[in-house]
């Protein structure tokens, strides 16, 4: 072989091992972008050791799988890569964070946090999950690879809600009994500054940026917007009647706040904090989520048994789907039968829709979460078969195939 020859063909080669790859991160890319995250709405059921979650499909907005956690669910929060979903348990007399294992989809762990537990919320590097106790003034630390309770934070009385700041450097909890909202030091877990709030105090998120907090206040039909460089109120926002859940989108422009009386969503500015539309949802709206690009909101309705698809676009329900009984709250993330994780910001609600002080009478003693996550109606697996046969995008495979192929015959032409 001569000199050109060899030359040609080392040429060739390294085009050919070129394109390959160019071909597998081609393969990767279009497989991330035709996954879509999961809406999963957290269920109280009848108050008997009931609560379930509903797995939403957000391409098709369908339920695809519905699964039995028991208990009286009152937050999940899922750690950052998607692996452990964390869920408490509201229902008197439980002691327990159940810890869900994604990949088996079963109970992989309880943790015992000393009472009924009501919000959650995982850290950025996914190491520790806060949990506030019902009718008490104490936040739980879990350690998230031991799944056990590393310190207790005492904050003011009846902590509801928790946020954690992007850099995970400080907790803001709501205490729903106090009108007040601690903020907690994560490296010390101490308390560093309480901020006076609205009356009633119960969701707060804080925006991408780091920089406001939004308090829901659920008495005084109003959100309190907290600088977290100062820990002051620099702003009062008007909304509708019972203010519950909050959460922003995350290009940091807009905030959502349900109002329950009103059956509405309130959609608030951030750059100017003012109310820049109303949309009507379901009855009894409480839990909000907004998906990864901004795109879609989530509403759960807790007296409607539905859950509300309002387009970011144009503040307009475009879908509403059925869920389980008494839909208290959701989430995104890859719950079920994932191929990527989303990084989405979990915001939403967990209390039945009773007074806030007496809702206790209604509830029974709930202290079991099932060991098994049981996948329930033949149906919806037959619904969540047809979504994936009907995806709207090319199979990466078959790309990367067709254009090997292509290499391979131009280089026999050659």
């Amino acid at each position: 072989m001569n000199e050109t020859t060899r030359g040609k063909t080392y040429r060739e080669h390294i085009l050919t091992r070129t394109f390959v790859i160019l071909m597998l991160m081609l393969l990767v890319k279009v497989g991330t972008a035709g996954a879509a995250p999961f809406a999963y709405v957290m269920s109280g059921g009848d108050y008997t050791n009931t609560g379930n979650i509903s797995v939403i499909d957000t391409v098709s907005n369908t339920v695809t799988n519905t699964t039995n956690i028991g208990g009286y669910p009152g937050e999940v929060a899922a750690t950052p890569d998607g692996t452990k979903i964390y869920v408490t348990d509201s229902g008197i007399g439980s002691n327990n964070v159940s810890v869900i294992d994604t990949a088996t989809n079963t109970v992989k762990a309880r943790v015992n946090v000393g009472g009924s537990s009501w919000g959650v919320v995982v850290n950025p590097e996914g190491t520790k999950a806060y949990v506030s106790i019902r009718d008490s003034t104490n936040i739980a630390v879990i350690d998230t690879v031991t799944n056990s309770v590393i310190a207790t934070v005492n904050v003011s009385l009846n902590p509801d809600r928790l946020a954690v700041t992007p850099d995970g450097t400080k907790i803001y909890a709501t205490n729903h009994l106090s009108d007040t909202t601690s903020v907690i030091d994560t490296a010390t877990n101490t308390v560093i500054a309480t901020v006076n709030v609205g009356s009633s105090p119960w969701d707060v998120a804080v925006t991408p940026d780091g920089t406001k907090a939004y308090v829901a206040n659920t008495d005084s039909n109003n959100v309190s917007v907290i600088n977290t460089s100062t820990n002051t109120v620099i702003s009062t926002v008007n909304v509708g009647t019972c203010p519950w859940g909050v959460a922003i989108n995350p290009a940091g422009t807009r905030v959502y706040v349900t109002n329950v009386e009103n059956d509405s969503v309130s959609v608030i500015d951030i750059a100017t904090n003012n109310v820049v539309a109303t949309v009507p949802v379901g009855v009894g709206p409480c839990g909000v989520a907004v998906n990864s690009d901004g795109e879609k909101v989530y509403v759960v309705n807790y007296d409607s048994n539905t859950t509300s698809v309002i387009d970011t676009a144009t503040n307009k329900v475009i879908s509403t789907v059925n869920v389980k009984a008494y839909p208290i709250e959701v989430a995104f993330g890859y719950f079920t039968g994932s191929v990527t994780k989303s990084n989405s910001t979990i915001e939403s609600n967990s209390i039945p829709l009773l007074n806030h002080i007496n809702e206790t009478e209604n509830q029974t003693n709930n202290t079991g979460m099932t060991e098994n996550v049981e996948t329930v109606d033949k149906q919806e697996k037959e619904t969540a078969t047809q979504t994936s046969k009907e995806s709207p995008f090319i199979s990466p495979i078959c790309i990367f195939i067709t254009m090997l192929g292509a290499v391979m015959h131009t280089k026999k032409r050659k």
